[in-house]
């Protein structure tokens, strides 16, 4: 491998999708019981500890389907897209 180039990376757009659903979900199932969802996805991705997700609609189950690495890949396109 040379270590002068870049390499590309491309995410599956299914995979993308799939991945906002289930982010949208999770903040839905924080919403309803009463936390800041940011926070709280945050406190997630940093600290990789699920506790910090409701078991509330399943979200605490859903967003351990995901990468971490995932889901800040999908939530940094989202923001730098708009």
């Amino acid at each position: 491998m040379d270590l002068d180039s870049t390499m590309f990376f491309r995410a599956d757009n299914t995979k993308e999708n799939a991945t906002q659903e289930i982010l949208n979900t999770v903040y839905g199932a924080l919403v309803e019981k009463g936390y800041d969802p940011i926070s709280q996805i945050v406190g997630y991705i940093l600290s990789g500890d699920p506790a910090y997700i409701t078991s509330h609609k399943n979200a605490r189950a859903l967003i351990r389907k995901l990468d971490r690495d995932e889901l800040v890949e999908v939530l940094v396109r989202s923001y730098l897209d708009k």
